[in-house]
């Protein structure tokens, strides 16, 4: 199997994430460490390692940023089988053999991937991390992957293994958006790979002050509803049905904006008594209640507060309609 790895100043943290790959107990692995012009000893780090183990291969970035160093891995691997590393992270020494297994077993049109824990060695775990590694491991041990998809990426970045055919099929690292693990789920889902999910914790995700997600612009909003929009639209939406927008806040308001500009029709719904009947963006908002009037096939929730989610989720099930493909979380 292939280890795709971009490495770009990670030096503080990368001989632990190098350490916990060499000590997997599945040893048949060739880790492809891409360096993204560091600026501090990584690259001297990766060589020193490289001369350890035949195994650990290290070349250059031909381009700049993630997705190309990704994409500059994945042109020179050879595995059958194909995962991704983070350079700051840390595998547990299982890992590799936990996803490969099932794999082995299912053939082509599957994606195993496990569940994941954050850690921070700095300050305290943000709690936004540690619920969304929560929501993660919940959906891993339902298997309601694709049913969630809207809501949050529910394959984590590094913790998933591909056959290589089925890889190439969907494109492999040739993300067309940011963020490129989202846009990689989405397209595990539009050409519906079946997702094995083990129950165990395969990937420890360190949490950082100076990580990507914290400090790059691609990242900063991530709701992430232009991404969500253009696979919706492209594999989900049908337009003879009404579409219907539940939800008149700020995620309500963007949602809207989208649609208006990508010219898609649709009904906007909310529960808010103050706001039925308001023309906003030349759409007059109206009552939830009005969704009962038909029999509505496509519903996007875009309502923030928790509560509420849990009260429309009982509503529309009540109606027998159902999550991912009569309705769809997007918050």
């Amino acid at each position: 199997m292939s280890v795709i790895m971009p490495v770009q100043n990670t030096e503080n943290y990368l001989a632990t994430c190098l350490n916990s790959i060499l000590a997997q107990s599945y040893i048949n692995w060739e880790l492809i460490a891409v360096d993204d012009q560091s600026t501090d000893s990584s690259y001297a780090i990766l060589q020193r390692y490289s001369k350890l183990d035949k195994r650990i291969r290290v070349i250059k970035n031909t381009g700049k940023d993630l997705i190309e160093a990704l994409k500059t891995g994945y042109a020179v691997s050879m595995g059958a089988y194909i995962t991704r590393m983070d350079s700051d992270d840390i595998m547990p020494k299982d890992k590799l053999s936990e996803l490969l297994k099932p794999l082995l077993g299912a053939g082509v049109g599957h994606i195993t991937t496990g569940q994941v824990m954050y850690f921070r060695e700095d300050a305290a775990l943000g709690d936004g991390f540690r619920k969304y590694a929560n929501w993660l491991n919940a959906v891993n041990t339902q298997g309601q992957y694709w049913n969630e998809i809207f809501k949050e990426c529910v394959i984590p970045s590094a913790c998933w293994m591909i056959d290589r055919r089925d890889f190439d099929k969907i494109g492999a690292f040739h993300s067309r958006m940011y963020p490129e693990d989202y846009d990689l789920c989405f397209r595990m889902y539009q050409n519906r790979l079946k997702v094995i999910g083990v129950e165990k914790i395969l990937h420890h995700w360190r949490d950082r002050a100076d990580r990507a997600s914290r400090t790059k612009e691609a990242y900063q909003d991530n709701r992430f509803f232009d991404l969500k929009c253009h696979y919706f639209l492209s594999l989900d939406y049908k337009s003879e049905r009404t579409l219907y927008l539940w939800g008149a806040g700020k995620n309500g308001k963007d949602l809207a904006k989208i649609l208006i500009q990508s010219h898609v029709p649709f009904t906007w719904v909310t529960d808010n008594s103050k706001k039925i009947g308001v023309n906003i963006y030349d759409v007059i908002l109206e009552p939830s209640s009005s969704i009962q009037e038909e029999t509505p096939s496509q519903i996007i929730v875009a309502v923030s507060s928790q509560t509420e989610k849990i009260e429309i989720q009982a509503e529309l099930d009540a109606l027998e309609l159902r999550l991912g493909k009569n309705y769809w979380l997007f918050v």
